[in-house]
């Protein structure tokens, strides 16, 4: 054979047929269109979920219906019967985690899972179901356990501890409340909520206490201040009698004063002015060659009164 007598087995390969080139060809005019219609048009076609214009069925199902949870947790679940299994196998009889007893609980957690092969990831957390049964003592540490896997693990002698994620950030090791977070001592959280309102609260009630007696102490105290205002005025009250009294026992000296200083006046009358042309005589040649001032003049006169007054009379003496 020769590499010019290969060829293609016979059928294999078909021409390819060449429409709309005259009649005579036999797929000219129409091309294989035939007649009009859709599909006889140039660019012209049906899609392959036309329905012929019913409502198609991706328009049928029912889309905006139904609640998609947007909080649901995806957990990775295992069910206790194939712990068990495992369990009475030996399968988590590791070198690192052999227990001296069989007696003692077998410590069973994701990591252990996922190292014989029941949890497929540790991106999520892990939920223990209850199908099966269990008759192997188990340390199960899990996020979540329902009812029956519980009753079931405690049933067997084991022990069932929950990890729980903190709602909210905590302070660091070796680091007080106090300096570590003020803001957060006085906002707490609901984790601590029902801690905070069970804590008694040291001064509060105290003062809460107290403020009945510091109101009945007060009332005690008003009533006291009232007495000692009522003495004082009681003691100023006395005081003042007296002096009404000696204010009215006054005028009367004062008017028999005044009466015997008018007859005292009437009675120096003509004493007082002889003295005083006497004095007025003596005083002229003085007076004729150094005119008096107005200030002397006045001076004078406001003493010439005293004077009559204080020079006893004729009787008197």
């Amino acid at each position: 054979m020769k590499l010019h007598d290969l060829q293609p087995a016979p059928g294999s390969r078909k021409p390819r047929t060449r429409v709309g080139r005259g009649i005579a060809a036999g797929k000219g005019k129409t091309a294989g269109r035939g007649t009009k219609g859709q599909k006889a048009r140039a660019g012209g076609g049906i899609p392959a979920w036309f329905e012929g214009g019913q409502t198609p069925l991706h328009m049928r199902i029912p889309k905006l219906r139904g609640f998609k949870n947007r909080f649901k947790i995806e957990y990775e679940v295992v069910n206790i019967g194939a712990i068990g299994a495992l369990a009475e196998r030996g399968s988590f009889e590791f070198e690192d985690t052999k227990k001296p007893t069989k007696s003692a609980p077998i410590t069973v957690n994701q990591d252990i899972l996922r190292a014989v092969g029941l949890v497929r990831t540790l991106n999520k957390p892990l939920k223990i179901l209850g199908a099966g049964e269990l008759s192997v003592p188990l340390f199960v540490v899990a996020d979540a356990f329902t009812a029956s896997a519980r009753a079931k693990i405690e049933a067997a002698g084991g022990v069932v501890n929950v990890l729980e994620i903190p709602s909210s950030p905590l302070a660091a090791l070796g680091v007080t409340p106090d300096t570590a977070a003020p803001e957060r001592a006085k906002r707490p959280t609901t984790a601590n909520a029902e801690a905070v309102a069970e804590a008694p609260e040291p001064e509060a009630d105290v003062v809460e206490a107290d403020e009945p007696e510091a109101k009945a102490a007060k009332p005690a105290k008003a009533a006291k201040a009232t007495d000692a205002e009522a003495a004082a005025d009681t003691d100023d009250a006395e005081p003042a009698a007296k002096r009404g009294k000696a204010a009215s026992a006054e005028p009367a000296t004062a008017k028999a004063a005044t009466a015997k200083t008018s007859t005292e006046k009437s009675a120096a009358k003509p004493a007082a002015k002889a003295a005083k042309a006497s004095a007025a005589t003596d005083e002229a040649a003085p007076a004729a060659d150094e005119p008096a001032t107005a200030d002397e003049t006045a001076v004078a006169d406001a003493t010439s009164p005293s004077d009559e007054t204080e020079r006893p009379t004729g009787d008197d003496a």
